[in-house]
């Protein structure tokens, strides 16, 4: 995250390339207050030696120690993370601070403001029009995989008695490959839910894709009992 705010950084304040250096050195020369935190926190209970740095982390964001100054920025106002720890918002900045600094990321990569403000507005005809493959995975992602196959008129390749298998071809990008599999229990309604199982792009038949869910090869997936 650190390595993320400083390329933030620098590309608001750096413009120029002959500039980069100069504002990443400074920036070099901060301590990472609450970021921080992670390594202090191995040391708690060791000593006093760190208990300022400890002190300012609890209470403070990134600050330059001089000898007869600091300077002391404010925590972040928002921070976004997915499960996996990564910067991840869809509707707005997934890290801000108070004087409009701001990261936009999907699940851990950096995408811009104005694209993230398109997402509730997307249409597969937007989707398939998008040129940088990465954007586009972002805007499947957020369009859903199922919704982007009934809306964009797609076709099932392969059926069999575990599912329907579904392509999608992208320009530039892999095949975007999917199982349709009903669950074999019931909901407390009576009703059958219905999920997709993203599989790779050389899956070619649905019986192949549910067995790699299940790190089998298709030959060797037969279930006795399905629950």
């Amino acid at each position: 995250l650190a390595e993320r705010i400083r390329a933030g950084v620098v590309a608001d304040l750096a413009p120029r390339p002959q500039d980069a250096a100069a504002v990443r050195l400074v920036l070099l020369d901060a301590v990472l207050g609450q970021h921080d935190a992670a390594w202090l926190a191995a040391f708690d209970g060791h000593g006093d030696r760190l208990a300022g740095l400890a002190e300012v982390a609890r209470n403070a964001g990134w600050w330059w120690p001089y000898e007869h100054a600091v300077v002391i920025t404010e925590r972040p106002d928002v921070l976004h993370r997915d499960e996996a720890g990564r910067l991840d918002h869809g509707e707005g900045p997934a890290l801000a601070y108070g004087d409009g600094f701001a990261l936009h990321a999907w699940r851990g990569m950096p995408v811009p403001a104005a694209f993230l403000e398109e997402l509730s507005s997307l249409t597969p005809e937007r989707i398939r029009a998008e040129e940088n493959a990465e954007l586009r995975r972002v805007m499947l992602e957020y369009y859903g995989y199922d919704r982007y196959l009934s809306e964009s008129g797609a076709e099932p390749v392969h059926r069999d008695e575990t599912g329907i298998l579904w392509r999608i071809a992208l320009d530039g990008d892999e095949d975007v490959v999917m199982v349709e599999v009903v669950n074999s229990t019931p909901e407390p309604d009576g009703t059958y839910r219905t999920y997709w199982l993203r599989v790779p792009p050389t899956t070619r038949t649905a019986k192949d894709g549910v067995a790699w869910t299940f790190g089998l090869e298709g030959a060797a997936y037969a279930p006795v009992r399905q629950t």
